[in-house]
């Protein structure tokens, strides 16, 4: 092997393992949020029936929730997510048989819930790296796997236990194939089967892991149109090429039709309802902050207002200066006869994906361009086209570097949860709730739908990890407290309304203790809705502190209770 070979085979080897060591750095240090919860109720099997509901619980006894359930098929989990989620069923699917292979799951039960979308995001630096020497050339393709390695969006996608990084890296082997099809297009042959029918494959599988990776999908029928019409007149084989688009595009949409139905129920369902529309200047912004994060990321979150300036500003000017360097590259890889259709390719991807979020945000009233990590969808293209145009750049290999070391420094502040931080904040919340650490304490969850259990069960396990629990035990309204329970948590339903969880909290039994802290969450209420005073078992008044009120996307108030007989 020729020393230029070597070293640039080394120079992969290296962006996969720093890519490895930032996703897999500090896995389980972040608390799950509520969609991390969701992901694990389905994977392991469960159900959300299997949570106690409408008793008071130990917090210990979420480890028996958080259990691998066996035996459990995919059809099973498929019809859990069809009738208890509005996701496809794929990911669900295979993390139940990754978290099976994994078992006994154990204390690190968090750290192998997010070690399979890591892993993905692992594979994603490769398929990259592969996307960009087929398209442009091998340089560009190390530039690529070293800037998704070290880029703090990769990063923090990576390790959320969600599916975001599995639909990245097929969209990214969909890129892969598309590019060949592209490269092929003007070749006497014009069609190779196999490339067309790992196209399809891909696109078929992505279908079923994610929704939005429909959005790639057309994104990649609209590219194909472009790419025929751009170069027509040089296309030999078009009528080969128009049939193998046809059948390739029937292919994948009759491969969905099984799970069209049940796609259309979950388009109707409260749980899609919670983006708001926004004004029309915000999806324009929000949109290049979104690139900027995909290269730089520096502590924004619940810091100082100074922090908050300089972090904010430095960011942006960053962002600029690298827009400005893939400005200067782009034209290059445009004007240059070699590279122009790759650029082409990868470039309309990309603006149909950002023509089809504007479209939703415009015309359905939906602002996806408001979460950064919806992004994931041309993530891929982006990074490609990123990487290629630095390639071409004078003095690239200081721009290489400079990009490699923000990268890596913002990584840290992610995977440290100073940057991308869980949204609710249950290590907040739970802090808060756990200010009187030797005080017993109770947590009820007022919660309307599922998607409050499941926020309400990641305050829990943040709880749980700050002060642990009592008797694995429950606790009905009408039997004996145990005197052993320390911290407890109820769910309570309300229905009809609000004043049925004050109702319920009227039975719950009394105190054992002179004192206890009681924490009312209540989404969708507001300060006024809680009152001053609740009686538990007409013997414990639990009185509102008016000083600990907060609201972190949902309401919690603390009320604190002694017992008449002692």
């Amino acid at each position: 092997m020729k020393k230029r070979d070597l070293i640039h085979w080394l120079s992969l080897a290296v962006a996969i393992a720093l890519g490895a060591i930032l996703r897999f750095w500090h896995l389980d240090l972040k608390p799950l949020w509520m969609d991390e919860v969701i992901t694990a109720i389905f994977s392991l099997g469960k159900r959300y029936n299997d949570v106690p509901m409408e008793v008071v619980f130990p917090v210990e006894r979420l480890q028996e929730i958080f259990t691998f359930q066996p035996g459990v098929s995919c059809a099973q989990i498929a019809h859990t997510v069809a009738t208890e989620s509005t996701h496809p069923p794929l990911f669900f699917c295979w993390m139940y048989g990754w978290l099976g292979w994994m078992s006994p799951l154990g204390k690190e039960w968090v750290e192998k819930l997010r070690s399979l979308p890591a892993l993905f995001g692992v594979g994603a630096i490769v398929v990259i790296y592969y996307v960009n020497r087929i398209a442009f050339f091998p340089s560009a393709g190390i530039t690529a796997a070293g800037l998704m390695a070290v880029s703090p969006f990769a990063v923090y996608l990576s390790q959320e236990a969600r599916h975001y990084t599995l639909p990245m890296f097929l969209i990214a082997l969909a890129l892969l194939g598309l590019v060949q099809i592209q490269q092929d297009l003007e070749k006497p042959e014009g069609v190779r089967f196999w490339v067309w029918l790992g196209w399809v494959t891909i696109n078929s599988i992505g279908t079923y892991v994610h929704y939005f990776f429909i959005l790639a999908f057309i994104a990649q029928i609209g590219t194909l149109l472009v790419l025929m019409y751009w170069r027509r007149a040089n296309i030999l084989n078009q009528g080969k090429i128009w049939l193998a688009l046809i059948l390739s595009i029937s292919g994948v949409v009759m491969s969905f039709l099984p799970w069209f139905l049940v796609m259309l129920s979950h388009s109707r369902r409260a749980e899609t309802d919670w983006l708001e529309p926004t004004n029309y200047i915000a999806p324009l912004y929000q949109t290049f902050l979104g690139w900027v994060l995909m290269v730089i990321t520096l502590p924004v979150e619940n810091q100082p207002l100074l922090i908050v300036i300089i972090s904010g500003l430095l960011m942006v000017l960053f962002g600029i200066w690298v827009g400005w360097q893939v400005f200067k590259g782009l034209r290059q890889l445009w004007f240059t006869p070699s590279t122009h259709l790759a650029t082409l390719t990868l470039l309309s991807f990309s603006i149909w994906v950002l023509l089809e979020f504007f479209a939703i945000v415009y015309f359905l009233k939906k602002d996806i361009t408001a979460i950064p990590r919806y992004n994931f969808v041309y993530y891929p293209s982006v990074c490609a086209l990123i990487a290629a145009s630095l390639s071409q750049i004078p003095k690239k290999l200081l721009s290489k570097f400079v990009l490699l070391l923000v990268g890596v420094l913002s990584c840290v502040f992610v995977v440290s949860n100073l940057a991308f931080q869980k949204p609710f904040q249950p290590e907040q919340v739970a802090q808060k709730m756990n200010q009187d650490p030797s005080i017993p304490l109770m947590v009820v969850m007022a919660y309307r739908g599922d998607q409050d259990v499941a926020l309400g069960l990641s305050f829990a396990l943040a709880l749980e990890r700050l002060r642990g629990g009592g008797e694995d035990k429950l606790m009905t309204p009408s039997s004996p407290q145990s005197s052993n329970s320390y911290s407890t948590f109820a769910f309570f339903k309300q229905s009809p309304d609000f004043q049925s969880v004050w109702q319920k909290l009227s039975q719950v039994p009394a105190p054992t203790t002179s004192q206890m802290n009681l924490w009312i969450i209540g989404p969708g209420r507001k300060h006024r809705d809680y009152p001053q005073q609740v009686v538990l078992s007409r013997q414990s008044t639990c009185t509102i502190d008016a000083k600990q009120y907060y609201r972190i996307g949902v309401p919690y108030q603390l009320y604190r209770c002694g017992n008449s007989r002692f």
